[in-house]
């Protein structure tokens, strides 16, 4: 996306809204994660990801988009990048998920809102945009974590 005032506050939207999700995906051996990438097993690697979204928002909202890459040499900690998908109401976001040892980090693509509005990039000055992201993903969260039964 370009960057705008807009952009920059839908990419803070959903970074706060993935974050959870990122710290489920970072308790998983980062070497398993990079052997689904570099196997192309992609079927297992989205599961991951929709068992770890799961928690915290409604099931499939959340999913693997196109695939995922990863960064890892001999010193140095891992980085693991998933390109993710976010399917709201009305709403459908596309970013790349990166994955450190402590840290994460977000990059939103592309935020599309359908026919009738169209996207961020095609009125990046509206910022009613970011609220109706804001207000999309509230309506698809879970305010905590689900407690598993026993």
């Amino acid at each position: 996306m370009k960057p705008t005032p807009v952009s920059a506050e839908c990419e803070k939207i959903v970074a706060d809204a993935v974050r959870p999700v990122a710290s489920e995906l970072r308790m998983l051996d980062a070497a398993e994660l990079i052997a689904l990438i570099r196997f192309e097993r992609r079927a297992e690697l989205d599961d991951l990801v929709r068992e770890a979204a799961d928690l915290f928002f409604m099931p499939g909202t959340v999913c693997l988009g196109t695939g995922g890459d990863f960064f890892l040499e001999w010193h140095g900690e891992p980085r693991i990048t998933l390109d993710i998908e976010l399917k709201l109401a009305g709403v459908d976001v596309y970013c790349s998920l990166t994955l450190k040892d402590e840290t994460g980090a977000v990059e939103v693509a592309h935020v599309d809102f359908g026919d009738a509005r169209g996207s961020v990039e095609d009125d990046p000055g509206e910022p009613a945009l970011a609220n109706d992201l804001a207000r999309a993903l509230a309506m698809v969260r879970f305010d905590a974590p689900r407690a598993l039964s026993a």
